[in-house]
């Protein structure tokens, strides 16, 4: 086998996938190589119309993803791996780059024009190899290639597109389809390496790494740290708390851009650039002040945490971002006026979201301000995927929690003050309603749901969920079972021009009443308010109302195993011990705990949005 002889070589070396493709994941595993998955954070945003052949930008975006890895594990980390793989698969279609669809539309677009055609996948892939000098410095050496495999499709007709498309399947695959699974059933014929399009050419990376280490095999340096598994699931799980964390997302930024700039004036880097095998030298953390340096800042934006907080909820509560959606480009008296403010407090909060990035600010002399495309989608009031009301929900519920935090640490929460803070009862479901509809496309297509024909959403308070399952599935019909006064407010919420044909709405309770039958039960944000006694009885119902085959769909935030990690699901079990409610559960208590009840093959599906998707079947 070509990989068998390479294998000896990398016994004892830290081996790191920069991708969190499942697919290359499942390649490079089922072949032996030892490695871990460190998933890159590299944002790619490269121009593809600046590259002469759609190879040339698969192979450079794979050279970036590859050495931002490279370079965090290194300088943010204190951690040096000895070989880091990156890759990146796009479909080029006379000429054009097409890479994941936005949106269903656009699967739609990139698939009509892949119809009866033939089309090229290509993957580039990249081997760095690392090094420290003794001054701590880091060098790579890096081997770059790529692999075209020609594809053609059939003559697709609407009937077949759509159903592919409701299947959630092209959301996330480049081209918008996956040959390895129901996108295979597009295909007419392959020419070339079937892995490639999977997501990557094993058999050419196999000959890569056989000539790299029968040509020269580096010497690393023995002083390097080579990171345990332990160390290195932290880095895995780190995206997470990247997304959440404006200001460490500027910092790696402008880390690649400093990084970037060093590698050009480089007269090595001049010298190969365009060539397939490159040699880099990265600047290292090479002093302790350096690191006790960035150990500041870190706990300073802790520290500073609050403030930023409050500045978003202040700016929505007055719903400054509805004034720049309704005129753009407004000075600050302007803005002042429309929210009958002062000026100096104005300015300094427009600024203060300028330096979040929830604002924009024009240089010059005439100083004007604007929403940013995100606060335009998220921020404003009135916007399809607005998070408005979970965002004065958290202010003004969940805000007044955390100022008693260390006396409920001390003394114990009794729920007494949480009780009157949740009195509102109008507040609640619309705060539900905005925090799930931005992530329940997420969770609805996060598994193939198809074959299930009925579904019934067990306390879906706002019924967003029940509303994104009804897009998503065009043939399932869908039941709605709360209290009655809940389902009044489920209907509130009815997104404009939405068909409720197949939308019944079913009065009870979930712990006594009946329940509805169906195929598929989903509690959505429904687990972690309850107390275990509470969960077993739910659960408990539930597995005696499933038949054998029916599943169980949950959305929840999970935590991670190592409960060490300071994500939104630790932030959010904190959260409910201040309310009384129960907790969030890892993953392998979600197993546990589902599996003492009768449903098994159990799913989690980590969507790094809001909210995360469990699926499990009844025995």
């Amino acid at each position: 086998m070509v990989l068998h002889p390479v294998i000896s070589k990398l016994v004892g070396k830290c081996v790191v996938l920069a991708s969190a493709s499942p697919r290359r994941r499942e390649i490079l595993t089922n072949v032996g190589l030892r490695f871990e998955v460190v998933p890159s954070w590299f944002r790619e945003t490269l121009d593809k119309s600046s590259f002469k052949m759609p190879f040339d930008y698969a192979m450079e975006t794979a050279k970036e993803k590859a050495l931002e890895v490279v370079k965090r594990m290194h300088l943010k980390h204190f951690k040096t791996p000895d070989v880091v793989i990156g890759a990146d698969t796009i479909v080029s279609i006379d000429g054009d780059i097409l890479e994941k669809p936005a949106d269903k539309q656009a699967a739609h677009a990139m698939l009509s024009r892949l119809s009866n055609r033939e089309h090229s996948v290509y993957t580039g892939v990249v081997i760095v190899q690392c090094s420290c000098k003794n001054d701590n410095q880091l060098e790579t050496d890096i081997v770059a290639f790529y692999e075209e495999t020609k594809v053609k499709f059939s003559d697709l007709s609407e009937e077949l597109l759509w159903e592919y498309i409701h299947s959630g399947e092209p959301m996330d695959k480049a081209g918008g389809y996956g040959i390895q699974a129901l996108g295979g059933m597009l295909v007419e014929y392959v020419r070339g390496d079937f892995l490639n399009v999977v997501g990557f050419p094993l058999n050419h990376f196999c000959k890569k790494l056989g000539e790299i280490y029968n040509t020269a095999v580096s010497q690393w340096s023995a002083d390097c740290s080579i990171p345990n598994a332990n160390s290195l699931s932290d880095l895995q799980r780190d995206p997470a708390n990247h997304k959440e964390d404006e200001a460490a997302e500027k910092k790696l930024k402008s880390d690649q851009v400093a990084a970037s700039e060093e590698m050009l004036s480089s007269p090595s880097i001049a010298e190969a650039k365009g060539s397939a095998e490159l040699q880099h030298t990265l600047p290292g953390a090479s002093t302790t002040s350096e690191i006790n340096l960035k150990w500041l800042h870190k706990i300073a934006d802790v520290v500073d945490g609050f403030k930023a907080s409050k500045v978003l909820f202040t700016a929505s509560k007055l719903k400054v971002f509805d004034v720049f959606s309704a005129q753009q480009g407004l000075q600050v008296s302007e803005v002042a006026q429309r929210l009958v403010a002062t000026y100096e407090g104005t300015e300094r909060l427009l600024d203060a979201c300028v330096s979040l990035n929830l604002l924009e600010k024009s240089s010059g002399s005439s100083q004007v301000y604007n929403n940013t495309q995100f606060a335009n989608k998220y921020l404003v009031s009135g916007s399809e995927n607005s998070i408005h009301d979970y965002i004065i929900y958290t202010n003004d519920c969940i805000w007044p929690l955390f100022d008693r935090l260390d006396s409920a640490i001390t003394e114990g929460s009794n729920g007494k003050k949480a009780d009157d803070l949740f009195q509102n009862s109008e507040q609640t479901p619309a705060a539900m309603n905005s925090f799930i509809k931005v992530t329940g496309n997420d969770i609805v297509t996060a598994f193939d749901l198809s074959s299930f024909k009925t579904a019934c959403d067990l306390g879906g308070c706002a019924g967003a969920l029940t509303y994104q399952m009804a897009n998503a599935y065009q043939d399932m019909a869908l039941i709605v079972f709360n209290l009655p006064q809940m389902l009044e407010k489920v209907k509130k919420f009815q997104p404009q021009g939405q068909n409720l044909c197949r939308i019944t709405f079913r009065e009870g309770d979930l712990f006594t009443g009946d329940l509805p039958e169906a195929d598929l039960y989903i509690l959505a944000n429904i687990l972690h308010d309850w107390k275990e006694d509470k969960v077993d009885v739910l659960l408990s119902k539930l597995s005696q109302k499933c038949k054998p085959g029916c599943g169980l769909l949950l959305a929840e935030l999970v935590l991670y195993d190592r409960k060490t990690k300071s994500n939104r699901a630790v932030l959010q079990s904190l959260s409910m011990y201040l309310q009384s409610m129960e907790r969030e559960r890892s993953g392998s208590e979600y197993r546990k705990l589902l599996h003492k009840h009768g449903f098994t093959n159990v799913q989690i599906k980590r969507t790094e949005t809001l909210l995360d998707a469990i699926l499990c079947i009844k025995q």
